[in-house]
Protein backbone atom coordinates (compact mmCIF):
# COMPACT_ATOMS: atom_id res chain seq x y z
CA UNK A 1 0.00 0.00 0.00
CA UNK A 2 2.82 2.44 0.86
CA UNK A 3 4.58 1.76 -2.43
CA UNK A 4 1.31 2.32 -4.32
CA UNK A 5 0.87 5.71 -2.64
CA UNK A 6 4.46 6.66 -3.47
CA UNK A 7 3.71 6.03 -7.13
CA UNK A 8 0.21 7.51 -7.14
CA UNK A 9 1.10 10.89 -5.61
CA UNK A 10 3.72 11.92 -8.22
CA UNK A 11 1.34 10.83 -11.00
CA UNK A 12 -1.45 12.98 -9.53
CA UNK A 13 0.76 16.05 -9.34
CA UNK A 14 2.13 15.37 -12.82
CA UNK A 15 -1.42 15.63 -14.16
CA UNK A 16 -2.02 18.83 -12.17
CA UNK A 17 1.12 20.48 -13.60
CA UNK A 18 -0.14 19.64 -17.09
CA UNK A 19 -3.56 21.16 -16.41
CA UNK A 20 -2.12 24.28 -14.78
CA UNK A 21 0.20 24.94 -17.73
CA UNK A 22 -2.60 24.45 -20.26
CA UNK A 23 -4.88 26.83 -18.36
CA UNK A 24 -2.25 29.56 -18.46
CA UNK A 25 -1.73 29.10 -22.18
CA UNK A 26 -5.45 29.07 -22.93
CA UNK A 27 -5.90 32.35 -21.05
CA UNK A 28 -3.25 33.94 -23.29
CA UNK A 29 -4.94 32.56 -26.42
CA UNK A 30 -8.44 33.57 -25.35
CA UNK A 31 -7.51 37.17 -24.56
CA UNK A 32 -4.88 37.79 -27.26
CA UNK A 33 -6.70 41.01 -28.22
CA UNK A 34 -5.56 42.29 -24.82
CA UNK A 35 -2.01 41.21 -25.52
CA UNK A 36 -0.46 44.44 -24.18
CA UNK A 37 -2.08 43.82 -20.77
CA UNK A 38 -0.99 40.17 -20.81
CA UNK A 39 2.54 41.24 -21.74
CA UNK A 40 2.64 43.70 -18.85
CA UNK A 41 1.41 41.01 -16.46
CA UNK A 42 3.88 38.47 -17.90
CA UNK A 43 6.83 40.83 -17.45
CA UNK A 44 5.91 41.30 -13.80
CA UNK A 45 5.59 37.55 -13.31
CA UNK A 46 8.99 36.83 -14.87
CA UNK A 47 10.83 39.47 -12.87
CA UNK A 48 9.13 38.36 -9.64
CA UNK A 49 9.92 34.68 -10.25
CA UNK A 50 13.61 35.60 -10.44
CA UNK A 51 13.51 37.84 -7.36
CA UNK A 52 11.22 35.84 -5.05
CA UNK A 53 11.72 32.27 -6.20
CA UNK A 54 14.95 31.57 -8.09
CA UNK A 55 17.34 33.93 -6.29
CA UNK A 56 16.41 32.64 -2.81
CA UNK A 57 16.79 29.09 -4.13
CA UNK A 58 20.24 29.95 -5.51
CA UNK A 59 21.22 31.46 -2.17
CA UNK A 60 20.01 28.44 -0.19
CA UNK A 61 21.63 25.92 -2.53
CA UNK A 62 24.93 27.83 -2.53
CA UNK A 63 24.95 27.79 1.29
CA UNK A 64 24.19 24.06 1.43
CA UNK A 65 27.01 23.31 -1.02
CA UNK A 66 29.40 25.76 0.65
CA UNK A 67 29.82 27.08 -2.86
CA UNK A 68 30.77 30.37 -4.46
CA UNK A 69 27.81 32.64 -5.28
CA UNK A 70 29.83 34.02 -8.20
CA UNK A 71 29.40 30.78 -10.14
CA UNK A 72 25.62 31.03 -10.61
CA UNK A 73 25.98 34.79 -11.17
CA UNK A 74 28.40 34.10 -14.03
CA UNK A 75 25.85 31.64 -15.40
CA UNK A 76 23.22 34.40 -15.09
CA UNK A 77 25.30 36.76 -17.24
CA UNK A 78 25.84 33.97 -19.79
CA UNK A 79 22.12 33.27 -19.94
CA UNK A 80 21.32 36.96 -20.39
CA UNK A 81 23.95 37.55 -23.05
CA UNK A 82 23.32 34.35 -25.02
CA UNK A 83 19.66 35.21 -25.52
CA UNK A 84 20.54 38.86 -26.23
CA UNK A 85 23.02 37.77 -28.91
CA UNK A 86 20.52 35.31 -30.39
CA UNK A 87 17.87 38.00 -30.74
CA UNK A 88 20.23 40.66 -32.10
CA UNK A 89 21.71 38.29 -34.69
CA UNK A 90 18.19 37.58 -35.94
CA UNK A 91 17.48 41.32 -36.07
CA UNK A 92 20.55 41.99 -38.19
CA UNK A 93 19.77 39.06 -40.45
CA UNK A 94 16.32 40.39 -41.30
CA UNK A 95 17.17 44.11 -41.30
CA UNK A 96 17.38 44.26 -45.09
CA UNK A 97 13.65 43.49 -45.22
CA UNK A 98 12.92 46.65 -43.19
CA UNK A 99 11.83 44.63 -40.17
CA UNK A 100 14.40 45.97 -37.76
CA UNK A 101 11.89 48.25 -36.03
CA UNK A 102 9.74 45.23 -35.16
CA UNK A 103 12.76 43.30 -33.75
CA UNK A 104 10.59 40.19 -33.54
CA UNK A 105 11.02 36.85 -35.28
CA UNK A 106 9.36 33.43 -34.81
CA UNK A 107 12.68 31.75 -33.95
CA UNK A 108 12.98 33.92 -30.84
CA UNK A 109 9.53 32.77 -29.70
CA UNK A 110 10.43 29.14 -30.37
CA UNK A 111 13.73 29.48 -28.49
CA UNK A 112 11.85 31.02 -25.57
CA UNK A 113 9.35 28.15 -25.54
CA UNK A 114 12.12 25.56 -25.57
CA UNK A 115 13.93 27.33 -22.74
CA UNK A 116 10.73 27.44 -20.66
CA UNK A 117 10.15 23.73 -21.44
CA UNK A 118 13.66 22.95 -20.18
CA UNK A 119 12.92 24.86 -17.00
CA UNK A 120 9.59 23.03 -16.65
CA UNK A 121 11.40 19.70 -17.10
CA UNK A 122 13.69 20.49 -14.17
CA UNK A 123 10.67 21.60 -12.15
CA UNK A 124 9.37 18.07 -12.70
CA UNK A 125 12.74 16.66 -11.68
CA UNK A 126 12.44 18.67 -8.47
CA UNK A 127 9.03 17.12 -7.76
CA UNK A 128 10.28 13.61 -8.43
CA UNK A 129 13.36 14.01 -6.24
CA UNK A 130 11.23 15.62 -3.52
CA UNK A 131 8.97 12.56 -3.31
CA UNK A 132 12.06 10.35 -3.11
CA UNK A 133 13.02 12.23 0.07
CA UNK A 134 9.53 12.30 1.61
CA UNK A 135 5.90 12.73 0.63
CA UNK A 136 5.70 16.03 2.54
CA UNK A 137 8.64 17.59 0.70
CA UNK A 138 7.36 16.27 -2.60
CA UNK A 139 3.91 17.80 -2.04
CA UNK A 140 5.30 21.24 -1.12
CA UNK A 141 7.57 21.28 -4.16
CA UNK A 142 4.69 20.13 -6.37
CA UNK A 143 2.41 22.90 -5.07
CA UNK A 144 5.05 25.49 -5.85
CA UNK A 145 5.54 24.11 -9.36
CA UNK A 146 1.79 23.95 -10.05
CA UNK A 147 1.39 27.57 -8.95
CA UNK A 148 4.15 28.67 -11.31
CA UNK A 149 3.12 26.42 -14.21
CA UNK A 150 0.14 28.64 -14.92
CA UNK A 151 2.53 31.50 -15.64
CA UNK A 152 4.75 29.13 -17.67
CA UNK A 153 1.82 28.41 -19.97
CA UNK A 154 0.89 32.09 -20.11
CA UNK A 155 4.47 33.12 -20.88
CA UNK A 156 4.97 30.44 -23.53
CA UNK A 157 1.95 31.46 -25.59
CA UNK A 158 2.56 35.19 -25.08
CA UNK A 159 6.19 34.94 -26.22
CA UNK A 160 5.22 32.82 -29.22
CA UNK A 161 2.49 35.21 -30.38
CA UNK A 162 4.41 38.42 -29.78
CA UNK A 163 7.30 37.01 -31.84
CA UNK A 164 4.99 36.46 -34.82
CA UNK A 165 4.41 32.72 -34.48
CA UNK A 166 1.11 31.24 -35.61
CA UNK A 167 -1.61 30.15 -33.19
CA UNK A 168 -0.96 26.49 -34.06
CA UNK A 169 2.76 26.84 -33.33
CA UNK A 170 1.98 28.55 -30.03
CA UNK A 171 -0.27 25.63 -29.08
CA UNK A 172 2.46 23.12 -29.97
CA UNK A 173 4.94 24.98 -27.77
CA UNK A 174 2.35 25.09 -25.00
CA UNK A 175 1.90 21.31 -25.18
CA UNK A 176 5.68 20.86 -25.07
CA UNK A 177 5.91 22.98 -21.91
CA UNK A 178 2.90 21.21 -20.36
CA UNK A 179 4.39 17.76 -20.96
CA UNK A 180 7.91 18.73 -19.81
CA UNK A 181 7.32 18.54 -16.01
CA UNK A 182 5.63 15.16 -16.44
CA UNK A 183 8.73 13.87 -18.22
CA UNK A 184 10.88 15.43 -15.52
CA UNK A 185 8.97 13.66 -12.75
CA UNK A 186 9.30 10.24 -14.35
CA UNK A 187 12.92 10.79 -15.40
CA UNK A 188 13.99 10.75 -11.75
CA UNK A 189 13.53 6.98 -11.84
CA UNK A 190 16.48 6.73 -14.24
CA UNK A 191 19.10 9.30 -13.18
CA UNK A 192 20.16 11.77 -10.53
CA UNK A 193 21.16 15.41 -11.03
CA UNK A 194 24.16 17.09 -9.48
CA UNK A 195 23.23 19.90 -7.06
CA UNK A 196 26.10 21.97 -8.49
CA UNK A 197 24.71 21.59 -12.02
CA UNK A 198 21.30 22.62 -10.75
CA UNK A 199 22.88 25.71 -9.15
CA UNK A 200 24.45 26.76 -12.46
CA UNK A 201 21.23 26.05 -14.32
CA UNK A 202 19.23 28.26 -11.96
CA UNK A 203 21.69 31.10 -12.56
CA UNK A 204 21.52 30.63 -16.33
CA UNK A 205 17.72 30.55 -16.36
CA UNK A 206 17.59 33.69 -14.21
CA UNK A 207 19.57 35.53 -16.86
CA UNK A 208 17.17 34.30 -19.54
CA UNK A 209 14.10 35.44 -17.58
CA UNK A 210 15.59 38.84 -16.76
CA UNK A 211 16.36 39.46 -20.41
CA UNK A 212 13.00 38.55 -21.86
CA UNK A 213 11.15 40.21 -18.98
CA UNK A 214 12.93 43.56 -18.72
CA UNK A 215 14.49 43.93 -22.19
CA UNK A 216 11.92 42.26 -24.40
CA UNK A 217 8.41 41.79 -23.02
CA UNK A 218 8.06 44.97 -20.92
CA UNK A 219 9.15 47.35 -23.72
CA UNK A 220 6.84 45.50 -26.13
CA UNK A 221 3.92 45.89 -23.71
CA UNK A 222 4.37 49.67 -23.80
CA UNK A 223 5.34 50.02 -27.46
CA UNK A 224 1.85 50.89 -28.72
CA UNK A 225 -0.44 50.66 -25.66
CA UNK A 226 1.54 52.36 -22.93
CA UNK A 227 -0.95 53.13 -20.20
CA UNK A 228 -1.56 53.07 -16.49
CA UNK A 229 -3.47 49.80 -16.88
CA UNK A 230 -0.41 48.10 -18.39
CA UNK A 231 1.75 49.32 -15.51
CA UNK A 232 -0.84 48.07 -13.02
CA UNK A 233 -0.84 44.65 -14.70
CA UNK A 234 2.94 44.48 -14.28
CA UNK A 235 2.59 45.33 -10.59
CA UNK A 236 -0.19 42.72 -10.30
CA UNK A 237 2.09 40.06 -11.80
CA UNK A 238 4.82 40.95 -9.30
CA UNK A 239 2.44 40.89 -6.34
CA UNK A 240 0.90 37.58 -7.42
CA UNK A 241 4.22 35.75 -7.49
CA UNK A 242 5.30 37.43 -4.25
CA UNK A 243 2.24 36.19 -2.37
CA UNK A 244 2.40 32.72 -3.99
CA UNK A 245 6.06 32.40 -2.99
CA UNK A 246 5.30 33.45 0.57
CA UNK A 247 2.32 31.13 0.94
CA UNK A 248 4.06 28.09 -0.56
Amino acid sequence: MVQYRQIRMPILFAVLTFISTLCGGLVALRFKNKIHLILGFTAGVLLAVVAFDIFPEINDLTAKLNGNIMHPMIALILGFMMFHILEKVLIMHYAEEDQYHAHKHPVVGIASGIAIALHAFFDGVGIGLGFKISSTIGIFIALAVIAHDFSDGLNTVTLALVNKNTRNKAIKLLLLVAIAPILGIFSTNFFTISPYFLLLYLGYFSGFLLYIGASDILPEAHSSHSSLSTILMTILGILLIFFVSQIV
